[in-house]
């Protein structure tokens, strides 16, 4: 299991790597994929498969099909199709596929050496551990991150609205307005 640790490890600072490295959003995103799964190996590697499976669902699938609906409502303008093409170049799918192969034969060199039920050192940590650590004597921090992502929520529901172009502009004064018409 520590070879497991250390490949994830490795394959998770590389793609992190490649995920600052890159001015391209798609690359950048394609890496940082790889990266949240190489860190999803590295938790089931130090005994907490909670906090890898939660890894996985949350942030290599929920976050990343966000951030790929996001990339793909930027305006390209008219050179969104000559995009699209060189994005699909094999140079491109190069570094995050070689890296997704490490992941992948560490995980089946784990799974075939049977070597599944240890751990690197420390003790397993559950669900029910989480609950009762972050219900308990975290209750306030766990609350404050609450009511702190209800107000990037607002905000960004805000910031993001557009005014409709027929609508007054509502700087100005109601009574100033009304003269002006």
């Amino acid at each position: 299991m520590e070879i497991a640790f250390y490949l994830s490890g490795l394959v998770a600072v590389l793609a992190t790597l490649g995920v600052i490295t890159n001015t391209n959003p798609v690359h950048a995103l394609l890496y940082l994929i790889v990266s949240l799964i190489s860190v999803a190996l590295v938790f089931f590697a130090l005994g907490a498969p909670f906090a890898g499976a939660m890894e996985v669902i949350v942030y290599a699938g929920a976050i990343m099909v966000l951030f790929v609906f996001v990339v793909m409502m930027l305006n390209l303008g008219d050179q969104g199709e000559a995009q699209e093409r060189a994005w699909l170049k094999p140079r491109i799918w190069l570094g995050p596929s070689l890296l997704a192969v490490v992941l992948l034969v560490t995980l089946i060199a784990t799974l075939w050496s049977g070597d599944t039920g240890r751990m690197v050192d420390g003790e397993i940590l559950t669900a029910k551990a989480v609950g009762t650590l972050l219900f308990g004597p975290w209750l306030m921090a766990v609350e404050l991150g609450a009511m702190l992502l209800l107000a990037a929520l607002v905000t960004a529901s805000h910031v993001g609205r557009t005014a409709h172009p027929d609508a007054p502009h509502s700087n100005a004064e109601p009574s100033a307005r009304k003269e002006v018409s």
